[in-house]
């Protein structure tokens, strides 16, 4: 039963291999994404370009506010 139902699944090779692709693609970009070390280096840059007078205050805690509900994310289910 398996060999058959691969050689008539034959003709969807092409897109489940790119399915699978994209999977794996967006896993990776997720825990990039989520990553706490990247994150953390994101938030000194922040406070680097707050501290140098690239952004204001209240653009500082916009983006603070961002990061930080990335880093909430990974914590949660």
């Amino acid at each position: 039963m398996g060999l058959l139902t691969e050689i008539l699944l034959l003709p969807a090779a092409p897109v489940r291999g790119t399915a699978w692709v994209l999977r794996q693609v967006v896993d990776v970009a997720e825990r990039e994404y989520y990553d706490p070390a990247v994150v953390q280096r994101e938030l000194a840059g922040l406070v680097a370009a707050l501290e140098a007078g690239e952004i204001d205050e209240a653009e500082f805690d916009r983006r603070e506010d961002a990061l930080l509900a990335r880093l909430d994310a990974r914590r949660t289910p």
